[in-house]
């Protein structure tokens, strides 16, 4: 019998895969990463024999994830098409990586996962995969068993007395980390209609967020969120506090129609409130800090940067080489930002930073004015010189 290591969520379509694939004639062996997603993982193991696995391995790897693949993102300032601040993405390599270990360690002569066809998932697992150990081979068993719809995959689990979460009236597809949630599928999948809020999993709806906000004020390190508020905190804590504030204030919601890597348009909706907080006030932090060409260079490299990461090419010689790029901007990227949390928006008002470029003297319309404007006409001539036939 062939071994084969799974990527197990304990969720709909990796619970029936476990059974598809012992009916395949696979030892199945688990593998669940905690990446932060809150799950009780002793019900998650308790899922995986029930479902037949013959082993599960579970890792604590929210450091790694935060330290090497979070953080990157951060000093990016990687945004996919506007709104996704790519939780999801960020998870599927380190998950990929430690699928490979597990499978040397076992002795496996496969790998699969729980991804649909139709996803960027499967891409992202995969190529990772291969780049790692190509020799492996992947199964993807949603790609080949004969479900044509999780209402199906909802009837095999029941039949098979599979312990499963979704049922046919709360069909979503969940996928939660430290760093966001990615919710897909059922009645979202109707662009007419407004998410309901039983899609949400943890920002409070307007309607219920106090109409007085919030001041909060994040301090970096070389682009590196190091306090809240005056108090320093590890990273992992600091973005637990963060995700519970924004929370409260239905910060970081985002509703999206993006272009999947496998040319499809999808809907998917989106919480991530630290990641939001983050991303606002280090990106307010470095139009302080870096010059304007440096500034504009670096909004070209997040968009590829976002594209790579979406794309699950985060192994790859250009997004390494990228990120040489990103962390040699940092060097001055230290200093405090305040941020207002209010009716699910987050807004700076306050920013200070020793590096600052912001010269009051020159940019002031006051009495204390030191620019001097008379410079201006002949500046404007040779500027507009190269134009003027």
């Amino acid at each position: 019998m062939k071994k084969i290591v799974l990527a197990y969520s304990g969720g709909l379509d990796t619970s029936c895969a476990v059974k598809w694939l012992k009916d395949q004639n696979y030892d199945v062996i688990c593998f669940a990463a905690d990446l932060g997603q809150g799950e009780d993982f002793d019900l998650i193991k308790e899922r995986a024999v029930a479902a037949g696995a013959s082993k599960i391995h579970i890792k604590d790897l929210q450091d790694e994830f935060l330290d090497d693949f979070v953080l990157p993102a951060l000093k990016a300032n990687a945004i996919y098409e506007g709104k996704y601040l790519l939780a999801t993405a960020l998870g599927r390599p380190l998950i990929a990586k430690y699928l490979v270990e597990i499978a040397h360690k076992e002795k496996a002569q496969a790998v699969a996962h729980g991804c649909t066809g139709k996803g960027n998932d499967q891409v992202r697992f995969e190529v990772t995969a291969g780049i790692l150990d190509p020799k492996l081979e992947i199964i993807a068993p949603v790609r080949e068993w004969e479900f044509k719809s999780r209402d199906e995959e909802i009837e095999y689990a029941l039949a098979n007395n599979i312990p499963i979460d979704v049922t046919k009236k709360k069909p979503y597809s969940i996928d939660r980390n430290i760093w966001g949630i990615s919710i897909e599928a059922g009645v979202l999948e109707d662009l007419e209609k407004e998410p309901p809020e039983d899609a949400y999993l943890i920002t409070r709806a307007q309607s219920n967020i106090s109409s007085f906000g919030k001041y909060i004020e994040v301090y970096f390190e070389k682009g590196v969120p190091k306090k809240l508020d005056g108090k320093a905190y590890k990273l992992k804590t600091l973005i637990n506090h963060l995700n519970e504030i924004g929370a409260t204030y239905g910060v970081g919601r985002t509703d999206l129609v993006e272009n999947r890597l496998v040319g499809i348009k999808s809907r998917e909706i989106y919480e991530a409130p630290a990641a939001t907080i983050l991303y606002t006030a280090h990106k307010e932090l470095e139009s302080l800090v870096l010059d304007r060409e440096l500034a504009h260079f670096k909004e070209i490299v997040s968009l590829k940067y976002a594209e790579l990461v979406y794309y699950g090419l985060w192994y790859s010689n250009l997004k390494q080489a990228l990120d040489r790029f990103v962390e040699s901007t940092q060097k001055h990227v230290s200093g405090s930002i305040r941020l207002k949390l209010s009716k699910g928006n987050c807004i700076a008002v306050g920013r200070k930073s020793k590096h600052s470029l912001y010269k009051k003297e020159l940019s002031t319309y006051g009495k204390e004015d030191k620019f001097d404007q008379k410079l201006a006409k002949g500046f404007i001539k040779l500027w507009a010189m190269p134009y003027q036939k």
